[in-house]
């Protein structure tokens, strides 16, 4: 069901206006420096060793142009996604059993237009707004991917969040028939993740519908799932059913099950140790258990987009 489409809002209506300035400027300057969201056609990074339905109508950023790619073998088999086992192997094996259409997504919480909305009616809401944008991110190990997806704010917007909307939570299907790792208390289900509303509407925070040219494969979230470049993975909700504006900052999964490991920000900072492991330096997948570690950057390397984020935060405290 397609959401009755409200009138068009200033940017500046949703957040504050020192963050809608900023972000105008961060666009404004991406754009000039040939980084930024103009695109062109879509070029043959599309065409990919993948069997999945491949996607018309793409653009293609210059983000990431200069990175190594990941293999599209390695990025779709060597995934975490507990709903089907903990192995990094098991989701490819056991996602099969998960049905991404029909799929529709609710919205509710700190907005003036709360509603439901199909996969569907997403997909034909940003025709022009799905976009390849090759973003470096940190789950189990680190991957360069093409992700196709669009803004998460343009999104956010439709349905207008108040003033009180000072988070975005986030919440995966539940349904232990479909996702076989419900059936044990791994977690608390369902996995449920949050951002700031300044993360959720910035322009890097992406919600995910494809990868390599092609609709996302069920053991990397299809059919919606969010990518957040500068955080860790377990901020990568997979198979989006719930999207609630809250005041107060919401309970997220990994936080509530070990705060002292899993930070709500989940930011990359190579000056903050996990508890069991030292962050700065990892590995590449595909590289090999052998290969010789990388520094990791602050923020993932997307310090110059994002670290305006979190002036004046002790990121040693708020990790």
């Amino acid at each position: 069901m397609l959401i009755k489409k409200p009138d068009p809002i200033k940017s500046s209506e949703i957040t504050d206006r020192a963050v809608w300035e900023d972000r105008r400027r961060l666009l404004k300057a991406a754009a000039a420096a040939g980084i930024g969201l103009a695109a062109g056609p879509a070029s043959a990074l599309v065409a990919t060793p993948g069997k999945g339905q491949r996607m018309s109508g793409l653009l293609d950023t210059d983000y990431g142009k200069g990175l190594e790619l990941t293999s599209y073998q390695d990025a779709t088999s060597y995934n975490n996604f507990y709903e089907f086992g903990t192995g990094k192997g098991d989701p490819v094996r056991n996602a099969h059993t998960l049905q991404t259409r029909p799929w529709t997504v609710r919205v509710d919480g700190e907005c003036e237009a709360p509603g439901e909305i199909g996969i569907e009616d997403i997909l034909k809401l940003f025709p022009q707004e799905e976009r390849i944008y090759r973003f470096r991110c940190v789950e189990a190990w680190a991957m360069t991917v093409p992700w196709v997806g669009f803004s998460l704010g343009e999104l956010l917007k439709r349905f207008k969040p108040t003033s009180r909307a000072n988070y975005v939570y986030f919440e995966t299907l539940f349904d232990p028939k479909q996702m076989p790792g419900q059936q044990r208390r791994v977690l608390d289900w369902p996995y449920r993740e949050g951002l700031r509303i300044d993360e959720a509407m910035h322009p890097l925070t992406l919600m995910a519908t494809g990868l390599y040219g092609e609709l996302l494969p069920n053991q990397n979230g299809a059919p919606l799932r969010l990518v957040v470049p500068w955080k860790y993975g377990f901020k990568s909700i997979k198979s989006i059913v719930r999207i609630s504006f809250h005041e107060n900052i919401p309970e997220t999964t990994w936080w509530k099950l070990a705060p002292s490991e899993y930070g709500f920000y989940a930011n990359v900072n190579p000056e903050v140790d996990h508890p069991r492991w030292s962050q700065k330096r990892h590995r590449v997948l595909g590289a090999g258990l052998f290969a010789a570690k990388q520094p990791t950057q602050m923020f993932n390397g997307y310090a110059d987009e994002v670290a305006q984020l979190y002036k004046g935060m002790d990121l040693t405290r708020f990790y």
